[in-house]
């Protein structure tokens, strides 16, 4: 039913991470090496994978604003947090040998659930309502 409560908490949902994903993105453009700092070593190509990723989030942030493209932007950024996520995992094991401090590393331990929370989160934004 459309103008209702409901709807309206989920156009907000869908905008908020259409914007999180294009902002996101756009960070990846913006400041790369930040990002290829994170990259797991047994990954080649950290550059085109960091530039990669970027396009896919604006991509994806961006199929979230229109119903026809939703579900698949959903899909597709589901996978690409699965994908990315070994990168987080990098983060804080490079945060742990360089002895960051504990406030840091808790943070970072944080940041892993944290990914799923934000998959459950797309995935139901993404999906079509009854």
């Amino acid at each position: 039913m459309a103008g209702n409560g409901t709807d309206t908490g989920i156009s907000l949902s869908r905008a908020l991470l259409g914007a999180l994903f294009v902002g996101a993105g756009a960070l990846h453009f913006y400041a790369p090496g930040a990002y290829e700092r994170i990259m797991p070593p047994y990954l080649p190509l950290h550059r085109e994978l960091v530039l990669l990723s970027g396009a896919l989030e604006i991509l994806g942030g961006l199929g979230m604003l229109t119903e026809r493209t939703r579900p698949a932007a959903g899909v597709g950024l589901v996978l690409l947090l699965l994908a990315v996520w070994p990168a987080n995992l990098q983060m804080l094991l490079d945060a742990r040998a360089a002895d960051k401090p504990s406030w840091w590393l808790a943070l970072l331990w944080a940041r892993l659930p944290l990914q799923l929370l934000l998959m459950a989160w797309v995935w139901r934004a993404s999906r079509p309502r009854a």
